[in-house]
């Protein structure tokens, strides 16, 4: 018998439990022309806002012991040349397409996941309510419990299929801000986004990224992404989209073993653009040697002491 990898999220069902992470490849055509999508649970977008944004400066992003440091500001195109432009691309993809949107304002969320509403490719939103290297918005909504619960159901209101919470770590208590996402009528979870961090140069003494601070992704985050998931499956009871340094199969069993039934690669993409096609073949063969049938044999399954 062939392992099942297929799951389903908020009654959506995706092939296996692989997807990008937001930013990191674009708005999918790059992936798409090294690889057919349909080896993708999901393609998730790069953030899209309600006008384009040029982000910060370069440089933007840094290199970090086992990690990157990225500072983009949320650059992209805008919800009106995405639609005229990228939904185009997008609905003729052989994989669910799942939009990330960002904002200012609660206004501005509303606006776009309103627009985005109307094109029924666009099989869910992973709201992007924490995002650390933007003045305003982002995190502003995703560390206080109150505007959590506000966005979530504010959006809820204009967009009719599932919408996903992506959480911050750089808070007290995420499972607080879980709870309070599931209050609000969030569908599900990613969990994590990036952690707030900073890099020098030791000759010049310059910050290395014009924003001065920025996200810290890749490896290093992984032991911390871990925990958050097994934090918050422990204590809610949506599904979780896990996130944060995953570049190999183990990465995401562990994942999966910590209450995940999906994880987005992001950073391992920019070494390994084929790093998803790798993971799912060698998913199959895990699965056929631990004698799993699904991948539900395997969430949140780790064996505490």
């Amino acid at each position: 018998m062939k392992p099942n990898l297929k799951v389903t999220i908020a009654g959506v069902e995706f092939a296996n439990p692989l997807m990008t992470a937001s930013g990191c490849c674009g708005y999918g055509e790059e992936l798409a022309a090294i690889f057919s999508l349909s080896k993708l649970g999901a393609l998730v977008t790069k953030s899209i806002t309600l006008n384009p944004r040029l982000g910060h400066p370069p440089p933007r992003t840094a290199e970090t012991t086992s990690g990157m440091l990225n500072a983009i500001g949320l650059a992209n195109v805008g919800v009106d040349k995405f639609i005229s432009e990228k939904i185009p691309f997008l609905q003729n993809q052989p994989t669910r397409i799942i939009v990330n949107v960002a904002g200012s304002k609660l206004t501005e969320y509303i606006e776009v996941c309103a627009r985005l509403n109307d094109f029924e490719c666009v099989d869910m939103i992973e709201l992007n309510i924490s995002c650390p290297n933007v003045d305003e918005g982002g995190m502003e909504f995703g560390a206080d419990p109150v505007m959590t619960e506000k966005s979530l159901k504010e959006v809820k209101k204009v967009f009719s299929r599932p919408i996903i919470a992506k959480l911050s770590p750089n808070v007290t208590s995420i499972v607080e801000i879980a709870k309070a996402a599931e209050q609000g009528g969030a569908d599900g979870f990613s969990v994590i986004n990036t952690l707030l961090g900073m890099a020098v140069d030791a000759e010049t003494w310059h910050t290395k990224i014009t924003n001065n601070k920025g996200g810290l992704s890749g490896p290093a985050i992984k032991p911390v992404a871990l925990q958050m998931v097994h934090a918050v499956y422990s204590n809610c009871s949506l599904p979780i989209i896990g996130i944060g340094g995953i570049r190999s199969t183990d990465d995401v069993i562990e994942f999966l073993l910590c209450g995940a039934t999906a994880v987005e690669i992001g950073t391992g993409l920019f070494i390994d653009p084929t790093l998803p096609v790798r993971i799912e073949k060698e998913l199959k063969q895990y699965m056929k040697r631990k004698k799993c049938n699904s991948i539900y044999d395997l969430i949140g399954k780790v064996r505490k002491y």
